[in-house]
């Protein structure tokens, strides 16, 4: 071979790696675009704790993170299930088929994030929950690609139900919202009383959403039960505690347990009807300086309102989820959702935490009492601290859940 022909072939060679070189370093730098689909409640039930509030919590997640600078192109859409599976799977399978959704966020109402859960795993994304409740999600139904990240009904039996009957009030009756959540909510309440000797006197099953339980108010009554249980959340809990004040049951000695109650929930009531209320939370807007400073820059945002938990917690999974995408460079679910489990989360609103085998996100709960009006200094100042639970004690042991990843 002549001296001209293999020079030749070398110049060849070296220009193609050249040209590889410098390609594959246009690809590093170009950034990698991430599409992140909020889903929830934006006109019904549940709408002032999600609704657009969760969408405003991801979009400043994605500010402070910096996004862009450290190289992600991220967006932001939302969409309403309106409460309902059928529209909620429907809208998860265009955003995976057609609309290159990488994550979708929030998803309350269990039934609609059983569903989603689901398609998830099919389409090998990620599901950042937030909104859902039941305890299913990290337990049979778990998945390797959903976390579970602000609370569950296990930490809501284990805070409010726990306090209740330390407190005398062992002999309970439910209201219970008919779906997946309101089901797995009095289960999970209900084997805490149980386990610390105190009895479930009965239990009704309420239409959701609801708007009159005076029928089963009336049923709770005449149980006779100390604590009437509320197995629901947003605007059938503000109903049901409304209505329990106009028959003067609280008077009558027995004593209302809100299981799942929110701020917007206690700022709907007002103070007069909601005082003394206890209940379970993993985030309140008051807790220390940085939930605070979120809080108010949220407010600016929402006419004033503060955030939820779910809405704090929509901010939290977003920020660790851009997170690992940032570390990864990449848009792979399993790749990202390795490096979300194996590196501790940390945030302003939970702090430092970690994502198990299970999906169940791991931080502190809290027990809050709702202050009576004289007690308040201000707008939104509605909750005080009884007491902290730990994530160990607050969240079912991973053991317990029979999740098959677990098992495996």
């Amino acid at each position: 071979m002549s001296y001209f022909r293999m020079n030749r072939r070398s110049l060849m060679a070296g220009a193609a790696a050249t040209a590889f070189t410098a390609r594959s370093m246009a690809q590093a730098q170009q950034p990698v675009n991430i599409k992140i689909g909020v889903l929830n409640d934006r006109s019904g039930l549940y709408a002032d704790l999600t609704g657009e509030g969760s969408a405003l919590a991801a979009r400043m997640a994605v500010e402070d993170f910096g996004a862009a600078a450290k190289g992600l192109n991220v967006q932001i859409v939302s969409a309403d299930h309106q409460n309902k599976p059928d529209v909620g799977a429907n809208i998860a399978r265009q955003w995976y088929d057609n609309d290159g959704v990488d994550a979708i966020a929030d998803v309350p109402t269990s039934s609609v994030a059983f569903a989603v859960n689901q398609i998830t795993r099919e389409k090998n994304k990620i599901m950042l929950n937030s909104g859902a409740a039941s305890s299913d999600l990290t337990g049979a139904q778990c998945s390797p690609n959903t976390v579970h990240w602000t609370y569950d009904t296990y930490a809501l039996a284990q805070g409010t139900g726990g306090a209740m009957v330390k407190a005398g009030g062992d002999t309970w009756f439910f209201l219970t919202a008919d779906y997946a959540f309101g089901h797995a909510l009095e289960r999970d309440t209900a084997a805490v009383v149980t386990k610390a000797g105190g009895r479930v006197v009965g239990a009704v099953r309420t239409p959701f959403p609801g708007t009159d339980f005076s029928s089963f108010l009336l049923q709770a009554q005449s149980s006779r039960a100390k604590v009437i249980g509320l197995a629901n959340a947003g605007g059938d809990t503000i109903n049901s505690i409304k209505q329990a004040a106009e028959f003067g049951i609280t008077q009558g000695g027995q004593k209302l347990a809100g299981l799942l109650v929110f701020v917007t929930d206690v700022h709907a009531l007002g103070l007069q009807t909601a005082q003394g209320l206890i209940l379970t939370e993993s985030f309140y807007w008051d807790l220390n300086d940085g939930t605070r400073a979120f809080s108010e820059r949220f407010a600016r945002q929402r006419g004033g309102n503060k955030p939820t938990m779910v809405q704090a917690g929509v901010y939290g999974a977003t920020l660790h989820y851009l997170k690992a995408a940032a570390a990864t460079k990449s848009r792979d679910a399993t790749a990202n959702m390795a490096w979300m489990k194996g590196n501790q989360t940390d945030d302003p609103l939970f702090g430092k935490g970690t994502i198990r085998a299970d999906g169940r996100k791991m931080h502190p709960v809290y027990l809050f009492e709702v202050k009576k009006p004289s007690e308040s200094k201000g707008p939104w100042d509605y909750y005080k601290l009884i007491a902290t639970l730990p994530a160990e004690e607050a969240f079912r042991p991973i053991a317990a859940g029979n999740c098959p990843l677990v098992r495996a």
